[in-house]
């Protein structure tokens, strides 16, 4: 059987150790820095671009990779001596990044290149990539890896409490008059992911009570089919991410192994430093 490459964004949370173990590549979102442009989770990370941030009072920006990125990585893949390349993308909904990747794709088109819109983003598609390369190093073929990602993209779920709206603001996904009056109110929203984007579930005043929602919303979901993968999500904020695992594994039957993924810049400067929550597949 061919050997198959994994490829993914790093939208996509996973840690680079965790790349790095299951031989997942990752295409880095680009972030601007005034005239500067860095490499998302390679070259920028949170501390940077908040410090940035603050300093400047600017907002940065964005950029999907480019086609030309894509069909870089393609080549390395197979020449390091992959047959099939299997690309898992951060949702379609928020980005270009799936855009890029299928163009990439027919510019090598006598390849085996399959591009997937995960409709996720974060440990959502983290997760995806995951489940594709451990049925891979299983002896899955490139449609079973698809198969198992597929599944994992039906059953994960995330839930998160933003610690401010400030940079909902800033970045304009927000009015500015409504993140003032959530601040004033101590409102700490409850995100979600839906129909492929980030979405505002629900707003609960004070961190406490917007952690303990989060967690029951988690209970809730999870009832009746069990917890299978977990994942801590941050944003530059380890040590609360800590206490709130405590409070998950008092609340529900964990799995063994959890994960700690602080979402990277390309994602984490909508939501700001200080929000945390939890990415966890069900087992059905």
């Amino acid at each position: 059987m061919a050997n198959i490459a994994i490829i993914t964004d790093t939208d996509s949370s996973l840690p680079m150790d965790i790349a790095r173990n299951h031989r997942i590549s990752q295409v880095p979102i680009t972030i601007q820095l005034g005239e500067k442009s860095y490499q998302d989770a390679f070259e920028a990370d949170n501390p940077l671009v908040f410090g940035w941030i603050d300093k400047e009072k600017k907002f940065p920006t964005t950029a999907a990779p480019s086609p030309g990125q894509f069909v870089e990585a393609f080549k390395q893949a197979f020449e390091a001596g992959a047959g099939t390349v299997l690309c898992f993308c951060v949702s379609s909904e928020v980005s270009a990044t799936y855009a890029a990747a299928r163009s990439a794709a027919e510019m090598l088109a006598g390849q085996d290149i399959r591009v997937m819109d995960t409709r996720n983003l974060s440990m959502g598609e983290g997760y995806m990539a995951l489940a594709a390369a451990e049925a891979v190093a299983a002896g899955a073929s490139a449609q079973e890896a698809l198969a198992a990602a597929e599944s994992v993209g039906k059953r994960v779920r995330l839930f998160a409490s933003l610690a401010t709206l400030k940079y909902l603001a800033m970045s304009g996904r927000v009015g500015h008059l409504a993140a003032g009056l959530a601040g004033m109110l101590d409102m700490k929203p409850i995100l979600t992911v839906k129909d492929g984007k980030l979405q505002m579930l629900e707003k609960v005043r004070t961190q406490s009570k917007s952690w303990a929602r989060a967690i029951q919303i988690t209970t809730e979901s999870g009832q009746g089919c069990g917890i299978d993968r977990l994942a801590i999500l941050h944003v530059n904020a380890l040590e609360k991410a800590k206490q709130f695992e405590a409070l998950v594994q008092a609340a529900l039957p964990c799995p063994t192994e959890i994960i700690y993924a602080e979402m990277n810049p390309g994602l984490s400067i909508h939501s700001g430093p200080g929000l945390v929550g939890v990415v966890f597949v069900t087992k059905e």
